[in-house]
């Protein structure tokens, strides 16, 4: 009986190929109104990519001379020198950097990431720095950041090995492209431009500012595979990138890109260039036109339609805007509904909550991934819970009945491993400042103090990056216990204790 229980059991819950895929393991889908990114799963392939991907599949071929005959394609469809299928964006700054450190020589390639005797210095704008630099660190490259041209003049020495500019931001300034470019061909050395987000125009945009590379997400814009991506350029130093990802053996080995997606993202490209792209502008036009007016025929609620200024996240988006106060809902709080929902709907950036407030809240709608008729679902929805707002429990912000003043040690417990912190409050009323010092950086905080209850925020910077953390605990005597949410990387439980003084000294 046990036997059959546990049979019937195992049987619900195999994973059914279909439709309702992610269901039949217990996941639900989500409808994208925010846009690309990695963590919702980016894009969703076109159809000629899958049926690509999938006749790819069925067949050996050998990887060096599919990524050459791949290579000299994506050159004939893009008018860059050569072309290279990674296994996404952040994979091919890795193999970029790769390349640019250890050029095709192997015994420096089975060094890497050890870069002793060997040029590793990357040159960066200010601007440019990032949380995506970890895959230029991770092969070697060690950052050199210049804030003035006068300073990436002094920048180039005999051990500088790339420079890396990120797309968008700084184009048109002091430190662009083209003027960084003409700079670093005084001195033969190659410029990355990490455009990940971009659409891919043609002639290309960085490599005609005089860039020698340019990546791009395959999973993106160009709706190829999600683990894919591109590196296009000057055709020594691709190649040579081609030379540290697999299969060869050297660092970039566990970045695979299979002959599937080398497949599946050359179709992407070749649609790429036949794709209607005025008419997918309507069409994301539509769709938000569509849920702005449904959101407004709710008294009170208005919208307006904001344009892109840059190539990157390239599309119209709608931003819906109400008195959350006069509405009963705060934007936070409508963005918590429809993602708790069915079916679930992901939106961008919301504003309004119960720290902030909730009078000026809103909601924005990025059309990018959308599929033909979330447009009507999202308006649905979002009609919905505007004109009928759910009764929501907003507890009265409660006077501090605890005082945190002084010095704490903190000790945080992941998942796996823990680390020793230190905390610093300065309390005025409910408001919070100070400092928190995690083990090897830190910044200051701010948060506040309700009833028992402490909460408060920091963001500690490091390279081109931050770490966040959001602290909640309570305060009982001189503990205090609760929960981290450090964002990507989940949650952590901590306990602090307040440093206690004798003798005049700290203890």
């Amino acid at each position: 009986m046990l036997l059959e229980k546990f049979a019937v059991t195992a049987q619900a819950a195999a994973m059914r190929i279909g439709p309702d895929i992610y269901q039949s393991i217990g996941v639900k889908p989500i409808i994208n109104c925010k846009g690309t990114f990695t963590l919702i799963s980016g894009s969703q392939s076109l159809p000629a990519v899958k049926a690509a991907m999938e006749a790819a599949s069925r067949h050996y071929v050998h990887l060096d001379e599919l990524m050459e005959a791949a290579g000299k394609r994506l050159a004939e469809l893009t008018g860059a020198e050569w072309g290279m299928v990674s296994n996404g964006c952040a994979a091919a700054l890795s193999h970029a950097t790769a390349a640019c450190i250890a050029g095709a020589d192997p015994e420096k390639a089975q060094r890497l990431p050890h870069t002793a005797g060997i040029k590793n210095e990357i040159i960066s704008p200010a601007y440019s720095r990032n949380v995506y630099d970890h895959a230029i660190r991770g092969a070697g490259g060690k950052f050199v950041t210049v804030n003035s041209k006068e300073e990436l003049e002094r920048a180039f020495n005999k051990n500088t090995a790339m420079v890396m500019i990120l797309a968008g931001p700084g184009d048109d300034g002091p430190l662009g492209t083209r003027v960084v470019s003409a700079v670093a061909k005084q001195h033969g050395v190659p410029v990355l431009v990490d455009a990940a987000a971009e659409r891919l125009k043609v002639p290309n945009v960085h490599l005609a500012a005089g860039a020698d590379l340019v990546a791009y997400s395959g999973g993106k814009c160009l709706r190829g595979p999600q683990a894919a991506g591109l590196l296009l350029g000057r055709k020594d130093v691709v190649k040579a990138a081609w030379m540290h990802s697999a299969p060869h053996h050297a660092f970039g080995r566990p970045m695979k890109a299979g002959k599937e997606e080398v497949m599946g993202m050359l179709a992407a490209v070749e649609m790429w260039m036949k794709r209607d792209h005025n008419a997918e502008w309507k069409e994301w036009e539509g769709w938000i036109e569509a849920i702005g007016k449904a959101a407004a025929r709710v008294d009170g609620v208005t919208y307006k339609i904001r344009q892109p200024n840059s190539l990157s996240n390239n599309a119209p988006q709608v931003q819906v805007m109400w008195d959350g106060e006069k509405i009963g809902l705060g934007g936070q709080e409508l963005e918590k509904l429809l993602l708790d929902g069915e079916p679930r709907i992901i939106v961008g950036g919301a504003a309004g909550g119960r720290r902030t407030g909730i009078k000026d809240s809103s909601i924005t709608i990025m059309p990018y991934m959308m599929m033909p008729g979330d447009a009507k679902i999202a308006a649905e929805r979002i009609h919905g819970l505007l004109s009928k707002p759910p009764k929501i429990d907003r507890p009265a912000v409660a006077a501090p009945s605890v005082n945190v003043n002084g010095q704490w040690d903190a000790e945080l417990t992941y998942v796996l491993g823990k680390s020793q912190h230190k905390l610093a409050f300065e309390q005025t009323g409910a408001q919070l400042v100070g400092s928190h010092q995690g083990e090897y950086i830190g910044s200051d905080l701010r948060g506040t103090v309700e009833g028992d209850e402490v909460w408060f925020r920091s963001s500690h910077p490091y390279e081109g990056t931050r770490v966040g953390y959001e602290f909640t605990g309570k305060v009982a005597g001189d503990a205090i216990t609760g929960t981290v949410d450090l964002n990507e990387y989940g949650k952590a439980q901590f306990t602090a204790r307040r440093h206690q003084y004798g003798g005049g000294r700290r203890r």
